[in-house]
């Protein structure tokens, strides 16, 4: 591991090379490409799932850049995430692990992008697989070309955790996908970079190239690694590996492998050949976008962009006239939409520096309509969440909002049915009773027996094991933050 104790910032090493190292043609070049890449296809995430990572190759921009950006066009209508996770596969280093960068920022043409040292400190501390190697990222390229599409669409509003990984054994794969699976709760994002065949001929490359798709889109890692293999056996003229990044994919894979309703969505697909007019056709590299998401709730009740951005809009305003005026909103002569006028429980969360401000909610709304129910969740976190000192007007600005709807009830009679990180739990025993939100499991990394007890315990006031004979709800929730 190497030890560094003063701020060491990631120059940019592929600017000039790679892409621009001129900002405002940076800029150009990757709204062009943007554009280009909406006239190819026409994928948009479908509004009732959640996008949870983004897999886009990592060559230059001239020849992979319209693919690239079709994978972060996704990122448009999307609020930025806390945390963007960025795994890569070294192109340079080889040891049986991955190595995070921990002392400093990344430099783009573009600015800075902050790196969550903090964050990379305490995976480096709890890992058998992680390290940091400063000569790992030197020179590594595949991180660094994500970078300029995340600050085009979401500028400087998120930190990054820079993984590189530096294994070619499936099993370190496995074990680094299993201690960074934590981190794949709805306030980050993971990238994952990647090329696909190198050096075929096109259209070999072409053939190759969607039998390693389709296999990557089963989201079995088995089943990528066993189609990776027959394309090595099947003597492909020049074919020097299907999937350069394909450790970084596999750690992905893994991560997702037992989540229930994720969904492995192809964006668009091009290799060098299709890049120039003049291209080179005898040996090509190939490129695939990929958006991996899970559906965010089942059953009819969705919320569109626009809904989402409407409740943020009526807790943020709700909180600010309860301020000033110590008023409630009244709402009376506006027209809301009809998912609006649901009756569905919510709560809002309030978070100041990312340290958690204020949290009330209702788990069923009693007849309210979902934007008024929105109002008050958001008045009483601000101002009447005992725990917390009331919201100051020197606050409101750094103040973000999280809104979680929440579908009705479902009483279950096995505590097996509850899946992690998908369903909140309401235990239910005489006149006491507690809830934890979904996204508490993810953020604790509890087992389910901690997460029921503590709700039990903490929330339920019943005792640890109190959940055993009490009554049990699940419910989901869609989450939408600023």
């Amino acid at each position: 591991m190497d030890i560094y104790t003063s701020h060491v910032d990631r120059v940019p090493v592929a600017a000039g090379r790679f892409y621009s190292a001129h900002a405002g043609k940076l800029e150009t070049e990757i709204g062009n490409m943007a554009e280009e890449a909406a006239s190819l296809t026409g994928f948009v995430l479908p509004e009732n799932e959640n996008l949870l990572a983004l897999i886009a190759p990592h060559a230059g921009y001239v020849f992979s850049g319209v693919v690239a950006a079709s994978a972060f066009m996704q990122l448009k209508n999307i609020p930025p995430r806390k945390k963007v996770f960025i795994l890569g596969s070294s192109h340079h280093a080889d040891f049986n692990g991955a190595s995070v960068y921990n002392v400093g920022d990344y430099v783009t043409p573009l600015g800075k992008v902050k790196v969550d040292t903090h964050l990379a400190n305490e995976i480096i501390g709890k890992s058998g697989y992680i390290e940091f190697v400063h000569s790992v990222h030197a020179h590594e390229h595949s991180i660094e070309v994500m970078l300029p599409f995340l600050q085009y669409f979401w500028k400087d509003q998120f930190e990054i955790v820079p993984v590189v990984l530096a294994t070619h054994q499936k099993e370190t794969c496995l074990n680094l996908a299993l201690e960074l699976r934590e981190y794949l709760v709805p306030e980050n994002l993971f990238v994952v970079s990647t090329d696909l065949s190198h050096y075929p001929p096109y259209n070999d490359a072409n053939r190759a190239d969607k039998l390693t798709v389709d296999a990557l889109l089963t989201g079995k890692p088995e089943i990528l690694l066993e189609q990776m293999a027959r394309n090595s056996d099947t003597g492909i003229p020049n074919l020097a590996t299907s999937m350069c990044g394909w450790t970084a994919v596999l750690t992905l894979m893994y991560m997702l492998e037992n989540i229930n309703d994720v969904v492995y969505h192809p964006v668009l697909y091009q290799n060098s050949g299709d890049a120039l007019s003049n291209a080179d056709r005898g040996r090509v590299v190939g490129y695939q976008s990929v958006a991996v998401s899970q559906k965010s709730i089942s059953g009819e009740f969705q919320l569109k962009n626009s809904e989402k951005k409407e409740l943020l809009n009526i807790a943020r305003k709700a909180i600010k006239e309860y301020l000033e005026k110590r008023e409630k909103t009244t709402f009376s002569g506006t027209v809301f939409s009809s998912a609006l006028n649901e009756s569905c429980g919510a709560f809002v969360s309030l978070y100041i520096k990312d340290e958690l401000r204020g949290c009330i909610g209702r788990l069923q709304a009693a007849n309210l309509p979902l934007y008024e129910t929105v109002a008050e969740m958001a008045v009483s976190s601000a101002f009447f969440d005992g725990r917390f000192s009331p919201v100051t007007r020197d606050e409101l600005n750094e103040m973000s909002i999280e809104v979680s709807v929440l579908t009705p009830l479902k009483k279950i009679s096995d505590p097996g049915d509850i899946e992690l990180g998908r369903h909140g739990i309401y235990i239910k025993k005489d006149f006491k009773s507690g809830t934890f939100l979904p996204q508490v499991a993810a953020k604790t990394n509890w087992t389910k027996e901690e997460f029921l007890g503590h709700c039990a315990r903490d929330k339920a006031g019943i005792g640890w094991d109190g959940w055993r004979d009490a009554e049990i709800f699940t419910y989901e929730a869609i989450i939408i933050k600023e």
